[in-house]
């Protein structure tokens, strides 16, 4: 994977059909958004609209007529367990942040991640209401809108700016709201793009979450000169039969280890 990660050109044609896959997925949110759609309950706290699989499908049309041999999955579709034999596998949520889109607070995200030996090599965030796309590839850097971006290099917890989830109990940030400052943003994927722009000092999360919750943002972060951790302090590895984490830090390479500390004794206190 190195030689292909050392190529010039590297993941061109495949960033260009993931920009063109999230943008049209964004238009045909968009023409749905504050509009009347279908809402179902795949589970309970667990909604998904029409925007959802109207999204889902143009995206899949979009990169599998382009790259029909890789493996795939969606939390919109069932899952194939080939991809597990796959060399490349996409890692899709058409919308993270159904929540937000219901309510129309435009903290959502379009999140598209391409996996190679477990390590995502390029991803794609885009928040259509404000049409902000973030992008990374691997050895690449990170951008938004073309422009190159960064993280904070706030080491220190205290007097942090913290992005958490706006549905999240808040008990559970007690400890962080002490001491930082927290602001409540809807999309996991979308928090970690910010993070990575450097609007906020870093997000955590107590929830189980999916590879597609945060595949492309991981990638961002990283590119962005981040670090992130599960709940337990170790680094993400995508393509797995069970695609769950429990928890997610992610800040700068020090403020990530020092939240992960907080978090960490936290949950042992739970047990």
């Amino acid at each position: 994977m190195n030689e292909v990660l050392n190529a010039e050109n590297a993941f061109a044609e495949e960033l260009e059909t993931a920009e063109k896959a999230v943008r049209e997925a964004g238009w045909i949110i968009m023409a749905l958004y504050g509009k009347d759609y279908r809402v179902e309950e795949k589970s309970k706290g667990n909604p998904v609209t029409t925007a959802d699989l109207e999204a889902n499908r143009r995206i899949q049309e979009i990169i599998r007529g382009r790259y029909p041999e890789d493996g795939w999955l969606s939390e919109e579709d069932k899952d194939d367990l080939r991809r597990l034999g796959s060399s490349r596998v996409w890692v899709v949520d058409p919308i993270d942040g159904t929540k937000e889109f219901i309510a129309g607070v435009p903290q959502f995200a379009v999140s598209v991640g391409l996996v190679m030996e477990g390590h995502p090599v390029l991803g794609v965030v885009y928040n259509p209401p404000e049409e902000k796309l973030y992008r990374a590839v691997k050895r690449r850097g990170a951008f938004l809108n073309e422009q190159p971006i960064h993280l904070s290099r706030r080491e220190e917890v205290k007097g942090a700016s913290l992005l958490v989830s706006r549905s999240e109990p808040r008990r559970k940030f007690q400890s962080f709201a002490d001491i930082c400052r927290l602001e409540p943003i809807g999309s996991i994927a979308y928090r970690l793009a910010m993070v990575a722009e450097g609007v906020g000092d870093g997000t955590l999360t107590f929830r189980s979450l999916r590879e597609w919750d945060v595949c492309a943002g991981v990638l961002i972060v990283e590119e962005a000169g981040g670090v992130v951790v599960d709940g337990s302090g170790r680094g993400l590895v995508f393509n797995q039969q069970d695609p769950r984490y429990h928890g997610i830090i992610a800040s700068n390479e020090v403020l990530t280890g020092n939240l992960q500390g907080m978090v960490a004794k936290i949950l042992a206190e739970k047990r």
